[in-house]
């Protein structure tokens, strides 16, 4: 199937299962032996791989049952960092259903010593996922340029001096794990991008200490664009995508701001196939700036709440997409989740009965709108 006509899509993350969150935390306890924890992330997975299927996703993905969170890819991977103390630069939390303000679920780290490959866990996801999806499967990895958060004064930077040589390094580890993913049957891969926040929120840019903003952007994009560059130079026919949220932890969100102060420079200069992008609050800002989107480029809208179990109306979906075709073809649309529903392991506050029928109404409002 072309890159462009899968109109049904969703970001990554679903609801794991209480036997293997228990199973996990045995584990770390030592009362679970690695064995035992396996067979249920292998479970798991198939059946994260059969909702999608009965719902009617075009593109699969294990539901990122093996990972803590969406950040396993930097701490659980890699090697060089240290627990470090609550940072000022944390993230604050809001949940719109209760009014609840909620403290980050990533344990705190810091860069202490050079960053190195460890266990590339998204390497186990690709060989599982090779053998056991019915059909095209992506790999999610958090941006390098995630890893800047992770770099603090007086811990960080007597092993690289500024954040960018740290991103630099934790890039250079990413696109070993791509050629090994490659190899290993992985044909579509998803950055999940979310150094972009300082470009979009003033209060993001304070939190980061980012002041040049123009220097800041071009940083990020060339820095994915050197995994772009990488996995194409690769395999030429990789279909590559960009997710870009605000946020997502216990159905919380952390940063708010539309897309036109980027929308030129990343919609015109990243070189990705796809931009999942998050459109289903007003905090996202509107579709004008869809504008700048290439021909060849497809942008996915995450109309679809994952945060919350309230289920959207078709006729609000369909006519949402109409009035993002005013500014982008209809061609050049699909559909999707504003972002997982788990993006950490406990998950958004939904069921899975109410994941299933997001899913369901994913691929439902796809076939109605496209065919």
């Amino acid at each position: 199937m072309p890159k462009t006509m899968i109109r049904a899509e969703h970001v990554g993350s679903l609801l794991r299962p209480e036997e293997l969150l228990a199973a996990r935390a045995g584990h770390r306890q030592g009362s679970v032996p690695a064995e035992r924890l396996t067979a249920l992330e292998d479970s798991a997975a198939a059946t994260a791989v059969k909702l999608q299927q009965d719902a009617g996703m075009q593109v699969f993905t294990d539901g990122e049952v093996r990972r803590d969170d969406f950040m396993a890819s930097v701490v659980e991977t890699v090697g060089g960092l240290v627990p470090a103390e609550e940072s000022s630069a944390r993230p604050s939390w809001h949940r719109d259903t209760d009014g609840a303000e909620l403290e980050g679920e990533v344990a705190s780290a810091a860069i202490g010593a050079p960053l190195y490959r460890r266990t590339p866990l998204s390497l186990t996801e690709a060989r599982w996922l090779a053998e056991h999806s019915p059909g095209p499967f992506k790999i999610t990895m958090a941006s390098p340029t995630m890893v800047a958060g992770f770099w603090r004064p007086g811990v960080s930077d007597g092993v690289y001096p500024t954040r960018q040589e740290a991103v630099a390094a934790l890039a250079g580890i990413y696109r070993q794990d791509i050629t090994d993913l490659i190899d290993a049957g992985v044909t579509w891969l998803q950055l999940d991008s979310l150094a972009y926040w300082a470009n979009i929120d003033p209060e993001a840019a304070r939190m980061r200490r980012v002041t040049d903003l123009d220097g800041h952007l071009g940083h990020i994009i060339d820095t994915d664009n050197s995994l772009i560059r990488a996995a194409r130079q690769r395999n030429p026919d990789m279909t590559v995508a960009m997710h870009f949220c605000r946020g997502n932890m216990r159905s919380a969100w952390s940063a708010r701001g539309g897309y036109e102060p980027i929308a030129e420079r990343v919609f015109g200069e990243v070189e990705v196939d796809r931009f999942l992008l998050e459109y289903d609050t007003e905090r996202s800002g509107w579709f004008e700036p869809l504008r700048f989107v290439p021909p060849g480029k497809t942008v996915v809208l995450g109309l679809v709440s994952s945060k919350v179990a309230e289920l959207e109306s078709v006729d609000v979906l369909r006519r949402r997409i109409d009035e993002a075709s005013q500014y982008l073809p209809l061609e050049q649309l699909a559909l999707s989740p504003q972002c997982g529903f788990a993006s950490t392991s406990q998950g958004n506050l939904l069921t899975v009965d109410d994941q299933r029928r997001k899913l369901e109404l994913v691929a439902e409002t796809a076939r109605l709108v496209w065919g």
